[in-house]
């Protein structure tokens, strides 16, 4: 095995941060074309939905077993075959008109994500330590925040210009470069593999299944990710559908949606040291206000500027809620961090699928006032679960 080089360490570096948002991007990319491809595989707009879904699902729960595979067998190997996969199943669905081929690809896409994105956070703890460790970790979230702004952006040109299958040759193309890239430059970066340890992760998946603050926390985070990713599925057909405008349209919506997002989670950075009690109830107030306004104003005049203005509101709220409760998760058993990390994130991904493709299966939103009435839905529950949350948070602290 390639043992890691300290020359090549700036570029091995970049590549690490190119590839933590490859979850978001490999999904993002391709939502303005999410119409385009109903149409041309000839199936229903839920149809093409669930491969958001397949993905996310299957990327939780990999993240939820992936971190002791890699501690036992290494980051290089295992991230060079995953990168190597995932570069395949992404020309195979290029190529492909079969919707079942799809879902198995995206599947299989999930998996290698997980192994790739799990493991490439892991390399800056193996390689880092003090404060360059802690000046790279808080650049995680906002790198990860990248892939929301600039995928759908660039995956509405890529639609209005070629096709929606070009999204899916674009992602084959990036990650073989980077995979060329990791063969050059990169190299195993654990020192010391330690054995797999299975019945260490049941152990300790257990446990944060009895702590209720715990899992409020993850139900309250998976709900505030569900409305973006709600959005993401349901604004290119109302953007493109009731408003009859371009898939490039739909990017730039969904880049302002991102922009509202990671600004949330700048603002929440800014007061951190201030308790959740004296945070989340404020957030919580506001969205729900918004969401309210929103339906009432779709009433009065629907519009496409009204509908991006509340929506990206709305979602910097979402992303202030979420940075916030995220942050109490992964601190809630520091004794074994990188494990609860994994089930933190696996568990986000699938509890959003399920929340976010119930909800779109459940509910036809076809306009600004459905869409709207969704993200009251999902405030109030928020606020529920949240006041459940506050009073078994209350109750350790005395």
């Amino acid at each position: 095995m390639r043992t890691f080089e300290k020359e090549h360490q700036g570029v091995s570096t970049v590549l690490a941060f190119a590839l933590i948002p490859l979850s978001g991007f490999a999904t993002d990319i391709y939502i303005p074309s999410l119409p385009a491809m109903a149409h041309s595989l000839g199936v229903k707009s839920t149809d093409v939905q669930l491969t958001l879904i397949i993905f996310m699902v299957t990327s939780g729960l990999a993240q939820l077993f992936v971190g002791s595979l890699l501690d036992s067998f290494g980051r290089y190997r295992l991230g060079l075959i995953s990168l190597a996969v995932f570069t395949l199943a992404s020309f195979g669905i290029a190529c492909t008109t079969s919707i079942t081929l799809i879902y198995a690809m995206r599947a299989i896409q999930g998996i290698t994500v997980a192994l790739i994105v799990v493991g490439k956070r892991a390399y800056f703890i193996d390689l880092y330590s003090g404060a360059k460790l802690k000046s790279y970790t808080s650049l995680f979230s906002i790198v990860w925040a990248a892939s929301p702004i600039i995928a759908p952006f660039l995956g509405g040109y890529l639609e209005s210009w070629f096709g929606w299958r070009s999204n899916f040759w674009f992602l084959g193309i990036t990650t073989t470069l980077i995979l060329v890239l990791e063969i050059l430059y990169g190299g195993e970066s654990l020192q010391t593999r330690n054995p797999f340890r299975f019945q260490n992760i049941l152990n300790i998946y257990f446990e944060t299944l009895k702590a209720r603050d715990y899992m409020l926390g993850l139900l309250m985070i998976s709900i505030s990710y569900a409305m973006l990713v709600v959005y993401g599925m349901v604004s290119p057909f109302i953007i493109e559908h009731v408003f009859h405008l371009q898939p490039v349209v739909t990017g730039y919506c969904s880049l302002i949606s991102g922009l509202s997002l990671m600004t949330g989670g700048i603002i929440s950075r800014s007061l951190i040291s201030k308790p959740l009690n004296q945070k989340l109830p404020g957030g919580i107030s506001i969205q729900l206000l918004l969401a309210l306004l929103m339906v009432a104003s779709s009433y009065a005049y629907n519009s496409l500027i009204i509908l991006v203005l509340f929506t990206a509101l709305i979602h910097l709220i979402s992303g202030f809620l979420f940075n916030n409760v995220f942050a109490y998760c992964l601190g809630r058993f520091s004794s074994y961090g990188g494990i609860v990390s994994g089930i933190t994130g696996g568990g986000l991904f699938i509890l959003t699928s399920l929340i976010s493709y119930g909800t779109v299966n459940l509910i036809t939103i076809r306009n600004e006032t459905w869409l709207g009435g969704t993200f009251l839905f999902f405030a109030l529950i928020w606020l529920t679960i949240y006041l459940c949350f506050a009073k078994i948070v209350k109750k350790q602290t005395v």
